[in-house]
């Protein structure tokens, strides 16, 4: 069994940055990859970025490439969402996800966490 715990969200003027952190426990991390999904009211969750659990491929929405970096730091057990250059579009709900297996795109992952509120004002 996988837990994880988001952190790093809050209010952020459009323009700005936040750095979500997704921290695990209960195992380790190394061979699942990781996901950030994102889900605003009224709308399905959504694909944000993912990244494999060697680091080497990542996978990014269109939405947010250019401006989103994902990274992971194995030995801490722990996957971050740096975001930059935020808009009001990029607030929702974020997700952090993980699976035993190659990185996916869809929502089919194991393990999430309970989400964290990211709010970009205009």
């Amino acid at each position: 069994q996988v837990q994880l715990v988001e952190s790093g969200g809050g209010l952020v003027q459009a323009g700005g940055s936040l750095r979500l952190s997704c921290a695990a426990s209960g195992r380790t991390l190394r061979s699942y990859s990781m996901g950030w999904f994102r889900q605003a009211p009224g709308k399905e969750r959504e694909f944000v970025a993912a990244i494999r659990w060697s680091g080497t491929m990542r996978y990014y929405a269109d939405s947010v490439k250019g401006r989103f970096t994902i990274s992971r730091d194995n030995a801490k057990n722990t996957v971050y969402l740096q975001m930059n250059s935020l808009k009001p579009e990029d607030t929702a709900v974020y997700y952090c996800a993980a699976r035993d297996g190659v990185v996916l795109t869809t929502t089919r992952y194991d393990y999430w966490g309970q989400g964290i509120q990211v709010t970009v004002s205009s």
